[in-house]
C-alpha cells in the first residue's frame, strides 16, 4: 500500500489576482434578446387565451364541482382544452375514470355552463380517455384544497 505524504509550504504572500473590469467599461458582446426584448407582445383576442370571452369560458368551468370531491372541473385538471372560433365553444374533458357516476351528466352540465356565457352561440364538448386522468394533472390549489401539497 502506497503512503501518501503531504508537504507543507509557509509563504510570504498569495499572489495576485487580476480584477473584472468595471461593468461597462468594455465593450460587450450583442445581445441576442435585445430585440425580443423591444418587440410588444400580440394583442390578445376575445376568443384567444387571455382573451375576456375565453376568461369567461373558464369561469364558468370553474363553478363547476365534481360531486364526488370538493374542487372545480377546471382547476382538478379534468379539462384538457377550449377553443373558440366565432361564438361557437368546443371543450375537451375527460373524467376521473370511466366508471365515474356523473358520466352522463357532466358533459351535459359542461356544455350548459358554457352557452350560458355571453358571446356563446353553441357549445361542444368531446369527451376524451387518452390521455387518462391522473392527479398530477390537477393545478397547486386543488392539491392544497384536497391536502395533497
Amino acid at each position: 500500500m502506497n503512503e501518501r505524504t503531504f508537504t507543507i509550504e509557509e509563504v510570504e504572500a498569495a499572489p495576485e489576482v487580476a480584477k473584472a473590469p468595471p461593468v461597462g467599461s468594455m465593450a460587450r458582446e450583442p445581445d441576442y434578446l435585445d430585440g425580443f426584448l423591444r418587440t410588444q407582445p400580440a394583442e390578445a383576442t376575445a376568443d384567444g387565451p387571455g382573451g375576456e370571452l375565453y376568461e369567461s369560458v373558464i369561469e364558468a368551468l370553474r363553478s363547476i364541482y365534481d360531486p364526488e370531491i370538493p374542487v372545480n372541473i377546471y382547476d382538478l385538471g379534468l379539462i384538457y382544452g377550449v377553443e373558440i372560433e366565432e361564438g361557437h365553444a368546443q371543450v375537451s374533458m375527460t373524467l376521473t375514470t370511466p366508471n365515474c357516476p356523473v358520466a352522463e351528466s357532466m358533459p351535459g352540465e359542461v356544455e350548459m355552463r358554457v352557452m350560458s356565457v355571453p358571446g356563446i352561440a353553441t357549445a361542444e364538448v368531446a369527451l376524451v380517455w387518452d390521455p387518462p386522468w391522473d392527479p398530477g394533472k390537477m393545478s397547486d390549489e386543488a392539491k392544497l384544497e384536497m391536502g395533497m401539497l
